[in-house]
């Protein structure tokens, strides 16, 4: 298993724990340059949100990403914490279902529109 693969474990079983649901991951390798693995979740609040992304951002840096930033701290309804190779999304439920972000990213995606 890579690395980057093991993170994404690491990632899903932390957010698991805490209690974040519709946890889903989406393998990016053969359709972006932009990360491998996009993680997608939700939670239950906007505490439980920043909590959620804060948790995932110590693993981060754990694992020796150090440059590993959280976006959207403004946000009580998202926010994305940018792991470099692996992008976490942690949504509230109704933005999660606006963006459809699992729709987007799950569709193949043909070869020459792969250019970010």
């Amino acid at each position: 298993m890579d690395k980057n693969s093991n993170l994404k474990n690491i990632i899903i079983k932390t957010l698991d724990l805490n209690k974040a649901y519709d946890i889903i991951s989406i393998d990016l390798k053969d359709k972006s340059s932009i990360a491998d693995y996009m993680i997608i979740a939700s939670g239950n609040s906007s505490r439980h949100i920043q909590s959620l992304s804060q948790q995932v951002l110590e693993k981060f840096k754990d694992n020796g990403l150090r440059d590993s930033r959280i976006e959207g701290k403004e946000s009580n309804e998202w926010k994305l914490v940018d792991g470099i190779d692996l992008i976490v999304h942690i949504f509230h439920p109704e933005k999660r279902k606006f963006y459809e972000l699992e729709k987007i990213w799950s569709e193949l995606i043909p070869r020459e529109k792969l250019i970010i």
